[in-house]
């Protein structure tokens, strides 16, 4: 069901763009000035072209994500989704636990994506 909050409307976009494969859909989600931290901790990518590589790439390795919950909202300009990250791992399948936090400009684009997921977060079929 899509959501009548247009930060919730967005994130479902997000996952279903992401899962076709279609990086310039993606792209079309955020600001031209927008950040990706992914994960949080890493080196921040800026701006469109940056943003174009990473999901240019991204959306060519394979991976499906699953939300565990619906994408929630704040009173700001700020929501968040939680979903597996579905991946062929080098020892076979596995997912990564991870909860993006996106912030939006009044537009509706995304500004800020963070991606909070590290290492105890990945789990192989076997120990899954």
């Amino acid at each position: 069901m899509k959501s009548r909050n247009p930060m919730k409307a967005s994130l479902q976009e997000y996952i279903e763009a992401f899962n076709a494969g279609d990086a310039q859909r993606v792209i079309s989600l955020f600001s031209p000035e927008a950040t990706i931290e992914d994960p949080v901790g890493t080196p921040i990518k800026r701006g469109s072209e940056e943003i174009a590589a990473f999901y240019g790439h991204a959306t060519t390795l394979g991976a499906r994500l699953e939300l565990i919950a619906p994408p929630r909202g704040s009173h700001s300009n700020a929501a968040t989704i939680t979903f597996k990250v579905h991946v062929q791992g080098p020892t076979g399948p596995a997912h990564i636990d991870v909860t993006d936090v996106m912030e939006f400009n009044p537009e509706g684009k995304i500004t800020s994506m963070r991606a909070y997921w590290g290492e105890d977060d990945y789990h192989t079929a076997s120990a899954a």
